[in-house]
């Protein structure tokens, strides 16, 4: 049965992904060189006990959601990740939905990319992947899910953030948001979950309803950024966005000139996050 062969599929591509590819501290006796259950519920952001009733064969329909985040942190290559979606009883998403799939040559680069802080979201700026150093400087996103995946819907609902943003950089980033959320709006306009998170915040941020009724259409610009970090304190850092294209997805980058004191603190957050990352595996 498809519960069954899904199971078998999730322990297979498990065994062959060791805990450095995908940037986790290797630690302790390990009977197998591949992913534990908990390491991968921790890269997928789902349960330990949802991953072992998948593979056991006693949850049969994950979401579109969980399959896709596995697909990630499995590191499936397009072919797998389709066969991954049928073994689910699911269609994988068409052209015309907000693309999320993380390519082999884009996790490659983020792999070499293990001392900087680095993000992966795609056009909707919802956070696909975040590599360790990442969540040390800007926080543990694991556990967020849904539309709270969404920077968007982040910043205008006044979640929690450790950027720091004088008044004038506020209005600036969120007018770029926005102007951004509505050019991939008219890109993918078939794509039901982006119409439904747009409608939502039109409706909670009377802020966004006035962006997005204004028109803006364009491209959200990155340079620095001021972020607070609870141990470490300001650390202002440059930031960049890569786009590709091919994909549609967005990478953020987030870096400091050597020697400096920026640096130096963006080290010591490392020495951090690595610990923190050790405890919570």
């Amino acid at each position: 049965m498809a519960a069954t062969e899904l199971g078998k599929a999730l322990r297979r591509w498990r065994d062959r992904v060791s805990p450095q590819a995908a940037g986790l501290p290797v630690g302790g006796h390990r009977r197998a060189s591949g992913l534990r259950r908990e390491e991968l519920a921790l890269l997928a952001g789902i349960s330990v006990d949802y991953v072992t009733r998948l593979e056991q064969g006693r949850a049969a329909n994950p979401s579109g959601q969980v399959v896709e985040a596995l697909s990630r942190a499995l590191r499936l290559s397009g072919d797998e990740r389709t066969y991954l979606y049928g073994l689910a009883e699911l269609v994988p998403p068409g052209p015309d939905v907000v693309p999320q799939f993380i390519t082999p040559s884009v996790q490659r680069l983020l792999d070499r990319l293990v001392d900087t802080p680095v993000a992966v979201s795609d056009a909707a700026m919802t956070l696909l992947l975040a590599n360790p150093m990442y969540s040390a400087l800007m926080g543990d996103f694991s556990g967020l899910r849904g539309f709270e995946r969404n920077g968007v819907w982040r910043n205008f609902l006044g979640r929690p953030t450790r950027v720091r943003h004088t008044p004038e950089e506020q209005r600036a980033f969120h007018a770029g948001l926005v102007a951004e959320l509505r050019a991939t709006s008219a890109r993918y306009p078939a794509d039901r979950q982006l119409r439904r998170m747009i409608g939502e915040l039109r409706v909670q941020s009377a802020e966004f309803a006035e962006l997005w009724d204004a028109g803006v259409v364009g491209r959200l610009d990155a340079s620095h950024k001021t972020i607070e970090h609870p141990q470490v304190g300001l650390v202002t850092l440059d930031c960049d966005l890569l786009r590709v294209e091919e994909n549609d997805l967005h990478i953020l980058v987030y870096s400091a000139e050597p020697g400096t004191e920026a640096a130096e603190k963006l080290e010591l957050i490392s020495v951090l996050g690595t610990q923190s990352l050790v405890d919570r595996i």
